[in-house]
């Protein structure tokens, strides 16, 4: 097999030219489709890390998934309810230490109770309507990264004031308050308290920044006027994409419904697939281009290469060989061209990822998020030779089946 690769790389050497101009056509193909390769997945990482990581990947709420039996039902089987309508309150979650003690006996992760309520947040003649959410601050550090996202204070601060309140940046701009401000927290219940503002923080993601506010458990449980209210789970999981999974389980097991992240965030999500689907079909096109480079080069080399066709054929070498030698050049181009292409992809990769933008949603700057591995690298060029190989089939299998008396005669 020697002599066949001896052949081909005196074809590929001897049209410096022409083998440039593939090698360039490959180098782009490659180049730009680990370039978009990285800007997609960095993008989809980037979107975990902003939207799934500053938040519980499993929320359990106060609302069953199936209407309770009645005693007289369990009993006697007599009685049923359908179609109820909720005339007050709901209760919360039954039992809420009995059921967190359950399920963090086989959950692979965090679980903290927590209260969350509807508030107006009042500061001077400005009432700002929010969602107070209260916690156990040494519980929460386990299913939120509210600890590090502070920027002032921390949330053990809350035990050291009654009524102690965590506000976003956002908000805490827009109310003109700092650390030590007092603001009053009111419901509709008709229940009100004060207390200080003890820490600052900030997630990035305007709704959260502008429209939450983190408080003590007895505080969330005054305000709601309900002295024993669990009504909310949070769970962080150790592997977050096993949420939808855990979900169920915890929902079959509790009765209560169970919300994953990937539920939770659904629409974003099938707008991040149609995303996808667009960048594998730009990438596709990127890898065709090369293809064609490819298929015109060996069409010219095996069309000017007749003759030497037709005496390798005549001196009894298979067509198999024959096909083989193109087949070799193409894949010669094609290899220098993904080690060109990779280098490109390189450059552009950590160009890009300097490059700083404003974010619409908090209005700060960071850099384009990137992000590329060397599983990419090896994939995109094993498929870029792939296709190489396959550009070179069709001609050098119509080059191959012209006898060679035709060739011959057609020459003289």
């Amino acid at each position: 097999m020697g002599f066949l690769f001896e052949i081909a790389w005196t074809h590929v050497s001897s049209r410096i030219r022409q083998t440039f101009i593939g090698v360039l056509g490959v180098a782009t193909g490659v180049g730009f489709t680990i370039m978009m390769s990285g800007l997609m997945q960095g993008g989809q990482r980037d979107f975990i890390h902003t939207l799934i990581d500053n938040m519980p990947h499993i929320t359990v709420t106060d609302e069953r998934t199936s209407v309770e039996k009645q005693p007289a039902e369990e009993a006697y089987q007599a009685a049923q309810a359908a179609n109820l309508v909720a005339v007050e309150r709901r209760s919360g979650i039954k039992n809420p230490n009995q059921v967190v003690s359950s399920l963090r006996s086989w959950i692979p992760g965090a679980i903290a109770p927590s209260i969350k309520i509807s508030a107006m947040i009042n500061v001077a003649e400005q009432h700002v309507g929010v969602s107070l959410t209260g916690i156990d601050p040494q519980q929460e550090e386990r299913v939120s990264k509210l600890a590090g996202e502070m920027r002032q204070g921390t949330i053990g601060d809350l035990y050291h004031a009654a009524n102690a309140v965590l506000i976003g940046q956002t908000l805490a701009t827009k109310l003109g308050v700092r650390v030590g401000s007092s603001v009053t927290l009111s419901t509709g219940e008709g229940v009100s308290v004060s207390g200080p503002v003890v820490g600052i923080f900030e997630f990035h993601v305007r709704d959260i920044d502008e429209g939450q506010i983190y408080a003590m458990t007895r505080t969330a449980q005054v305000l709601a006027a309900r002295p024993t209210l669990i009504n909310e789970m949070r769970v962080r999981l150790d592997d977050a994409l096993a949420a939808r999974e855990v979900a169920s389980q915890i929902e079959a097991q509790t009765g209560y419904r169970s919300i994953s992240w990937q539920e939770a965030n659904s629409d974003l999500l099938s707008a991040f697939k149609i995303r996808d689907f667009i960048m594998m079909l730009v990438m596709g096109a990127m890898l065709l281009v090369s293809t064609f480079a490819i298929y015109s080069i060996i069409s010219t080399i095996t069309n000017e290469k007749r003759h030497d066709i037709a005496i390798m054929k005549s001196l009894g070498i298979r067509e198999q060989w024959v096909q083989s030698i193109f087949i070799i050049e193409s894949i010669i181009i094609g290899f220098v061209g993904v080690i060109g292409g990779s280098a490109l992809g390189y450059f552009l990769t950590v160009s890009i990822s300097q490059i700083t933008y404003t974010n619409p949603f908090t209005g700060g700057k960071q850099p384009v998020p990137i992000y590329v591995t060397p599983t990419d690298y090896v994939a995109i060029g094993i498929l870029s030779l792939f296709c190489c190989a396959v550009a070179a089939l069709l001609p050098t299998w119509k080059a191959t089946r012209v006898h060679p008396v035709d060739i011959i005669r057609g020459a003289s």
